[in-house]
């Protein structure tokens, strides 16, 4: 109720949070669609998390016709703002040529923006690039230390593919790999490179 006041009185963040309720069904009946005007309205002023929760919606399909031109269109708004959740989204869709034109790069750039905002997905996303030498230069040890970033902070498959970094690389290379992984860590992700 409190939520649904300050919504109709043009609150941003209220909006946001009525569209939340309603797109998970916690004190009002579930209405996607209703979930989709309440976020369309706080995106429209520069909301950030909002544009990003329209932009998943349109990604999802859910509420709105499936359109990954009109995702990336919210991703980039609130990515512009610096979210990293938006950042990392908009990356995924340059990386795959959804509702983009694929450009590894600009989702490596992308990752980078988030991950070193402490954005574990995206820094498990940019490990693999640089692993995989895609939109970075291959480059192991940096895969290394950006999947040991990930996994520090909890994303799932990082252990897994830091594992298999792991035995790929030199022990020299591996002790530069966890010297960088130290001060990127100590720094807060801003000097983790060679």
């Amino acid at each position: 109720r409190w939520y649904a006041r300050a919504a109709y009185t043009g609150h941003a963040g209220a909006q946001l949070s009525l569209g939340s309720l309603y797109a998970q069904g916690t004190g009002v009946q579930q209405d996607i669609a209703e979930a989709v005007n309440w976020y369309r309205r706080s995106a429209e002023q520069n909301h950030a998390p909002a544009q990003a929760s329209l932009g998943m919606m349109y990604v999802t399909g859910q509420g709105v016709a499936q359109h990954y031109g009109d995702a990336s269109i919210w991703f980039r708004r609130a990515a512009e703002q610096g979210l990293a959740q938006a950042q990392y989204n908009l990356g995924v869709l340059y990386a795959d040529g959804l509702g983009v034109e694929e450009d590894k790069t600009a989702a490596a750039n992308l990752y980078r923006l988030a991950a070193v905002q402490g954005f574990a997905a995206a820094q498990y996303g940019l490990g693999v690039m640089y692993y995989n030498g895609d939109g970075e230069p291959q480059d192991s040890v940096l895969a290394h230390v950006w999947v040991s970033m990930a996994m520090a902070n909890g994303h799932d498959n990082a252990a897994g593919v830091r594992y298999t970094i792991s035995g790929q690389l030199s022990e020299k290379e591996l002790v530069l790999a966890e010297e960088i992984a130290l001060r990127c860590r100590q720094q807060g992700y801003q000097y983790c490179f060679r």
